[in-house]
This record gives structure tokens, sequence and C-alpha cells, in this order.
């Protein structure tokens, strides 16, 4: 058991029957009343996010969580097939557990499943950048802009993303897989 004293960012806790990750908190002392923590709680594995405030000092339930490396490998009907890197053993991932991940993933590319209970995945973590090919793409035609325009890109694994005018098809980009940004031109 932990309390509000143990918050920290990424701790994961069990409430009301769901997991949640703590994305934000913020310990609240006002100059009437008791403090309490006024926390921000991602829901493990939908994604959704709730505001929710508790008195301090008040405990709740953490989960220990193990997080490994995987390396995608392929996709088979809904299955999507995962390798750890250090075991070498293979296991299938749902397409609800990857949601957030698919739009970046492409074969080969090294993940972190979080794991419960050593063998149970409950969410995965892709990296902070990756690298993808523009496959579809608008001509750039400079106008009447006052800053640099814009157009989208497809990439190679169906993400679409916001880049700069110069960007043709063929090119690498570098993309912020946690705002889904492109970032350069590699």
């Amino acid at each position: 058991m932990a309390d509000t004293s143990n918050f920290r960012n990424g701790l994961i806790i069990k409430l009301e029957g769901g997991l949640y990750s703590i994305v934000e908190f913020q310990h609240v002392k006002p100059g009437k009343g008791g403090a309490f923590v006024r926390t921000k709680l991602r829901r493990i594995p939908e994604g959704s996010v709730i505001d929710k405030t508790f008195r301090a000092g008040e405990r709740v339930e953490d989960v220990r969580i193990e997080r490994q490396s995987f390396q995608y490998l392929y996709k088979a009907d809904e299955l999507y097939y995962m390798m750890n890197t250090e075991t070498y053993e293979q296991i299938p991932l749902s397409k609800t557990l990857l949601e957030d991940v698919l739009p970046y993933l492409k074969e080969g590319t090294n993940v972190t499943v979080m794991m419960m209970d050593g063998d149970n995945p409950i969410a995965v973590e892709p990296p902070l950048f990756v690298e993808l090919t523009v496959k579809e793409s608008e001509p750039g035609v400079r106008g009447d802009t006052a800053q640099g325009g814009t157009k989208n890109a497809t990439l190679e694994t169906g993400a679409v993303v916001s880049v700069p005018l110069f960007i043709e098809v063929g090119d690498v980009l570098k993309v912020d897989t946690r705002t889904g940004r492109y970032i350069e031109r590699v």
C-alpha cells in the first residue's frame, strides 16, 4: 500500500477495480482546511484520462509493474507478435492493447511492454521517436504564407502527420510518438 506522499509520475495504482497510471500530480495546502493531492490518472490500457483528488495521507493500492523490452515481429490475423529481446520468447498481443502504438509500429521496432504478475501484458509504450518513410504527400506549393506552410503526409505505417512543404515522397522523417508531430527529416 502507498499513500499520497509516495505519488510520482508513472506510478501504477489500483482504483475502483481498474489500473491507472499517474500522469501528473500536485500537492495543495490551502489556507483553510486540510491538504490534498490533485491528480490526472490515465486508465490502463484504454488510455482515457480522469482527474481525481485524494486527501493528504490517503492510502491507495500500488501495483508492481515490470517493464520488459520487446521487438515487434509480424502481424497474423488480429494478433501482433512480439519477441522479448533478452529471452527471445514470443508473445501475441491484441490490437486493443496496441491502439496508441499502431500508428508508429513497423517490423523491427523495439517497444516497452508493461507486465503485471510477470506474464500478463497490460500496456505497451512505443519509443519516444521513430523514423518512418513518407509514402504519400501532397505537392508542396508555396503561396501567400507569412510563415512556413505545412501539408499532410501519410507515412509507411498509415499515420498522417503535418509536415513542411519541402517534404517529398520517399523522405525519412523523425516523428515524436508522444505528440504525433514531425521533428525533422533524417
